[in-house]
């Protein structure tokens, strides 16, 4: 049943590009991995990481000669290496897009910035966005001296985006809920307004539950695949970039949090094998983007530029919002007839402890007659 619902929640949650946006080929002469169509580039390394479930991850590293963080990006669930590094089934990268694979797609990348790139913890930002935010947190609840996490449009759980449930299922997917106050870094939460695929709720709860907190931005208006366009967007991310760059001892001075901060933060073995991550970004999104040009305006947004991948991202969530719908509408009968059977579940236990404490009782019984039983008669 765990494979069942897990498959089912996989299939709402994943949304690979359908051709891929790239194809991968190798320079004959120099055995360069080259991105096609997109030019090589000497600060760009192409790379194929295999991951400990089998499969082989496309991921992309980019230097910057003036850059004090590392920055390791998961994207959402209708994008692919345009983002820096693909999950399994997405892009170039082999297998099939699933939860775990995912959770091994992240480690793998960061096992290749920590041993191919000399990138050590403290210096090393996880930015996850959507549905990236699930590999996203789940690496930081390991990495107990991450320098900081930036959650992009992220969600409670895979389900709770569906289905309005009260408390965390078994077969839910991507349970941040449940994650995000094991996260010990400074966490900005960044949500739009009027996102109509994750509604901006899942975003101010997530950053309630956080124990260090940051200034979150709520983009007034924003929807779920375009808060770069808004000037408040950059501005704010640079803002908690520079933050928490600062020196430890001028963080900790300048940070508030409910929770406080820790003095010293001890380092554990956080997986079986290494969990690590990959990658530098240079801006937060697509590498293939040009949205450092100077904007008109603070208050309003731009006018949308012409882009090869958002286009294409915003027609799969049209596509998919439309024809799921009766899918979810099976889901949610699906999780009503659980939540009965549930409820039965329980009735039957509490039945059978009845049950087991008359035993006991009239076993007791028992055992009190044949004590009479076998006292002499006077």
């Amino acid at each position: 049943m765990g494979g069942v619902t897990s498959s089912m929640a996989a299939k709402f949650a994943f949304f690979p590009p359908s051709p891929p946006s790239y194809k991968l080929i190798k320079d004959e002469e120099t055995g360069i991995l080259v991105l096609d169509p997109f030019p090589h580039r000497e600060n760009v390394d192409v790379l194929r990481l295999p991951t400990r479930r089998g499969n082989e991850i496309v991921a992309v590293y980019v230097r910057h000669p003036m850059a004090t963080s590392t920055l390791l990006y998961s994207h959402g669930n209708a994008a692919d290496i345009g983002q820096m590094y693909d999950y399994s089934g997405y892009g170039q990268s082999s297998g099939k897009p699933s939860e775990q694979n995912t959770y091994a797609d992240i480690e793998a990348a960061y096992k290749c910035l920590e041993e191919n790139y000399g990138a050590k913890q403290e210096n090393i930002i996880l930015y996850g966005q959507s549905v990236g935010s699930g590999p996203t947190v789940d690496l930081a609840t390991r990495l107990p001296r991450l320098r900081a996490v930036v959650l992009h449009s992220p969600i409670l759980s895979g389900l709770r985006v569906m289905y309005p449930v009260k408390r965390s299922y078994w077969f839910d997917i991507y349970k941040n809920i449940d994650k995000i106050s094991l996260v010990k870094c400074p966490v900005l939460i960044i949500h739009g307004t009027n996102d109509d695929v994750v509604d901006c709720s899942h975003g101010k709860q997530l950053w309630e539950l956080c124990q260090e907190k940051y200034e979150p931005l709520w983009v007034k208006g924003g929807n779920h695949c375009d808060l770069e366009l808004y000037p408040d967007y950059i501005r704010h991310l640079k803002k908690f970039i520079s933050t928490v760059e600062k020196s430890p001892s001028r963080r900790n001075a300048s940070r508030k949090s409910t929770d406080g901060i820790e003095q010293s933060r001890q380092s554990t073995e956080y997986f079986e094998a290494p969990r690590r991550s990959i990658d530098r970004r240079e801006k937060p999104r697509k590498s293939t983007d040009t949205r450092d040009k100077p904007r008109k305006s603070t208050d309003t947004r731009e006018k949308p530029r012409k882009s090869i991948d958002r286009p294409e991202k915003l027609k799969v969530h049209e596509h998919n919002k439309f024809n799921n719908i009766d899918k979810l509408e099976k889901l949610r009968t699906s999780l009503d007839q659980m939540e009965r059977m549930e409820r039965s579940r329980r009735s039957v236990e509490y039945h059978e402890k009845s049950r087991r404490s008359v035993d006991l009782q009239l076993e007791k019984g028992r055992k009190s007659v044949d004590w009479i039983d076998r006292i002499p008669a006077v």
